[in-house]
């Protein structure tokens, strides 16, 4: 399944609107803000249809999964929409993480822990905003789309970088930095807390895949909060900024940046950042840009190309903030 879609679910007390685009949108938030009585209504209608007094609008099937035979249930259930409330302690396991992965559904997940299993982005993380009799959904980490942490990262002077792994970004990154700034792989997205955890009053600023690191953000965003000198970069992933600096100057790729969940079937990718590997890939096969996520190409990192990837929109703060220190003319 792809494409984004529009919900709409009301009773006489409440009406709740909301759109999602990726296989996996989870729901936080405290106790009486409406989560389980969003589940309560799917599954009312689920049941009853009209006669429930709940009206439903979505272009796909809305489905509740919950209980001991989820995975029976979820085999009959295809291009859905799947909500599942909180309790419900399959999501947590390799089992469920292992039918997302292989299905064409979409998931809504209602849960205040990090969910370990599976790769979600932090742009699909909601509370449910309430005003009057009606609700909607309001991303938690909106604040925190590019850059997390500090607002006044303009006036930051970064000392070190930790990228998550320690492939082509790293590579990257590490050429970029030079002797200049500290480099270092924190080995794995569950590491990078650790990691900005033992930052010793240095400005540090770590870079995730934004597309999967969704786990990671209730523990990462209240250490941001506490310390002024961390910072969160997490675009979708490193592919994604290459895609974006319009180095490839390719019309296509620039109409999928457009609208991504137009074109990234749910059951062929976990996570978007799988998709824009795959794509990079393809679109600079047999050409000098040619593309391994494993280790960088050294055309990468020639005066030209590495500028204009890193003074694209989504780099540019960064950029900004390290061009005198590693001697790169703004």
């Amino acid at each position: 399944m792809k494409g984004k879609y529009l919900i709409s679910v009301s009773n006489s007390k409440v009406k709740y609107e909301f759109s999602i685009k990726r296989n996996i949108t989870v729901i936080q938030g405290d106790s009486a803000t409406g989560k389980t009585t969003l589940v309560d209504m799917i599954r009312e209608f689920e049941q009853n249809g009209a006669d429930s007094g709940i009206n439903l609008s979505s272009k796909r099937n809305c489905r509740v999964l919950e209980g001991n035979n989820w995975e029976e249930n979820l085999s009959l259930m295809n291009d859905s929409i799947i909500f599942i409330d909180e309790g419900n302690r399959f999501v947590e396991s390799a089992d469920f993480a292992k039918a997302v992965k292989n299905s064409g559904n979409y998931y809504v997940i209602v849960t205040r822990e990090g969910l370990d299993n599976l790769p979600y982005s932090i742009e699909e993380i909601y509370g449910i905003h309430t005003s009057g009799k009606y609700a909607d959904l309001k991303q938690v980490y909106h604040e925190f789309y590019r850059i997390y942490g500090n607002n006044n990262f303009n006036d930051c002077r970064i000392e070190k970088i930790i990228t998550e792994d320690s492939n082509s970004g790293f590579g990257f990154f590490s050429a970029v930095c030079g002797e200049k700034i500290i480099c270092e792989s924190a080995g794995g997205k569950s590491n990078i807390f650790k990691k900005l955890l033992q930052a010793k009053n240095e400005s540090v600023l770590a870079i995730a895949d934004g597309a999967a690191f969704g786990s990671q953000m209730n523990l990462v965003s209240e250490l941001l909060n506490k310390q002024e000198k961390l910072f969160l970069f997490a675009p979708e992933s490193f592919e994604w900024l290459i895609l974006q600096s319009d180095i490839l100057n390719d019309n296509e790729v620039k109409k999928i940046l457009e609208s991504p969940e137009n074109y990234i079937e749910s059951k062929d990718y976990f996570s978007w950042e799988q998709y824009f590997t795959k794509l990079l890939v393809e679109k600079t096969s047999n050409t000098f840009l040619n593309y391994s996520k494993k280790k960088i190409n050294p055309n990468y990192l020639t005066e030209n190309v590495k500028r204009k990837i890193l003074t694209s929109d989504a780099l540019k703060i960064i950029w900004e903030s390290m061009s005198e220190k590693i001697g790169i003319k703004k």
